[in-house]
């Protein structure tokens, strides 16, 4: 949603005034009605409603509320049919589907399959409705629903992807929530084998993000698949603070001076999964990128003692100098400027460069049972400029001066660096392919995790 002033000019009236309706707030235009306006705002509703502004050339301007804000994470909205609306709406990080008349009054949920994220393409003169939805087990199925009578329509499969080899029938996803260090409950997505027995061994690979208001919704991934039909593994996906999963003030819980919950949530998952019975610290894997990869160093630093395995993907590493190079200036809206003494304070207490432990510090404890320090992987693009790999560079040598001649470290402490290639984005299908075998090989050799 952009910043952007909204103005009207009348076309019919030469040298006509352009008339000024919305500035200073996020807005997304629908559609209108003639002289009537419909807006998705986040004015006065941090997660977003949507509004009408009637009689737009008349000297008086009214707005009117159409669906106010509610509990749950408003996303996008469309017309359809010319008199009804479609509402995509996020909650507990899965999306949902609402049908309201234009009026504002709720009609029905468009039936889901199950938790998925969804995309949906309709036209305001038409009754039909199209949508993609996508899930951990499904790679994509687009749904098809005839809404001439909204009463007794539902969605029919229109077309559907399939995975040669791959049964979603075989594997399960699920939602559980579990208290982070202060308290707040975080939901997190597990996936696995149906009926899989919680033998406090079980090869888990938990990924994370929290930050820049960004969600992680339900998604199918080729290569995480892989990790849980063929290391018998489970896939487990918190939605830390710092995403958009509950709107504004979620994001702001973890940003800022607020950093340090979003790797109290992420540490949080695995004491959960620990606790449950599900696996043990010494067969668990973190993987996160960018912001996740700053996540992931930045937890290993903590509690050593806690995962096996650590991969950080084109991390933000030195937190205080991110912002002097290429696009990094920009994301002192999330963690602070570093040159301004408040910021400096709390930042440089998780930057990863310059928190590496010691062997003495109290958070190795049993990391000196499985090998010390995690087994450790950066990985990073030689032309990354976005997050350029001197963060990942500087890191590993830290990483590796401090802790790699250290008698009780057995684990690799590794970097993979790909060359010809940036931040991720546009990377072609074998560099994947190839990065994506040598992170999953690494994970589960150092969780002992057997390929089956």
């Amino acid at each position: 949603m952009g910043q952007i002033e909204f103005s009207i000019v009348d076309a019919t009236r030469q040298g006509a005034l352009r008339i000024t309706l919305l500035r200073h707030f996020q807005y997304v235009y629908l559609f209108n009605n003639g002289p009537e306006f419909f807006f998705v705002t986040n004015l006065d509703a941090p997660r977003k409603r949507i509004i009408k502004v009637d009689n737009i050339l008349s000297d008086t301007i009214v707005w009117t509320e159409v669906i106010p804000e509610g509990v749950d994470v408003l996303t996008a909205a469309h017309a359809v049919r010319k008199d009804l609306l479609v509402a995509e709406y996020l909650k507990d990080a899965s999306d949902t589907i609402r049908l309201y008349k234009q009026s504002g009054e709720f009609v029905r949920n468009i039936a889901l399959p199950s938790i998925g994220t969804v995309n949906v393409s309709c036209k305001r003169d038409s009754p039909e409705l199209f949508f993609k939805f996508i899930s951990f087990l499904y790679p994509g199925t687009i749904y098809r629903e005839d809404l001439t009578d909204p009463s007794t329509s539902s969605p029919a499969v229109f077309r559907e992807a399939k995975v040669p080899g791959f049964n979603p029938e075989d594997f399960e996803a699920k939602q559980v929530w579990y208290p982070s260090k202060d308290g707040t409950q975080i939901p997190m997505f597990l996936v696995s084998k149906k009926n899989l027995a919680r033998t406090g061994d079980i090869p888990t690979y938990l990924y994370g993000y929290g930050g820049f208001n960004i969600s992680l919704t339900p998604s199918f991934s080729a290569s995480r698949t892989i990790f849980v039909q063929h290391f018998n593994g489970l896939l487990a996906l918190p939605s830390l603070r710092g995403g958009g999963e509950y709107g504004q003030a979620w994001h702001q819980a973890g940003t800022f001076g607020n950093k340090q919950n979003v790797f109290d949530d992420f540490q949080g998952a695995a004491e959960y999964l620990i606790k449950e019975g599900y696996t043990s610290s010494s067969k668990i894997a973190i993987h996160g990128g960018s912001n996740g990869g700053l996540l992931v160093a930045a937890c290993a630093n903590q509690r050593p003692d806690l995962f096996r395995c650590a991969v950080g993907a084109v991390g933000v590493m030195d937190m205080l100098r991110f912002h002097k190079f290429t696009v990094g200036h920009g994301w002192v809206t999330d963690f602070g400027n570093p040159d301004e003494p408040e910021a400096f304070e709390y930042i440089s207490k998780y930057s990863p460069l310059h928190n590496v432990p010691s062997f003495e510090a109290k958070s190795f404890g049993l990391a000196n049972d499985h090998g010390g320090f995690p087994a450790y992987l950066l990985t990073t693009g030689d032309h990354d400029d976005r997050v350029v790999p001197l963060h990942s560079l500087k890191l590993i040598a830290e990483v590796q001066h401090k802790l790699g001649s250290h008698p009780n470290q057995k684990n690799p402490l590794l970097i993979r660096i790909e060359t010809k290639a940036g931040h991720g984005a546009g990377k072609p299908t074998s560099k994947v392919l190839q990065e994506a075998a040598d992170v999953y090989a690494y994970m589960g050799w150092a969780l002992g995790a057997t390929f089956v």
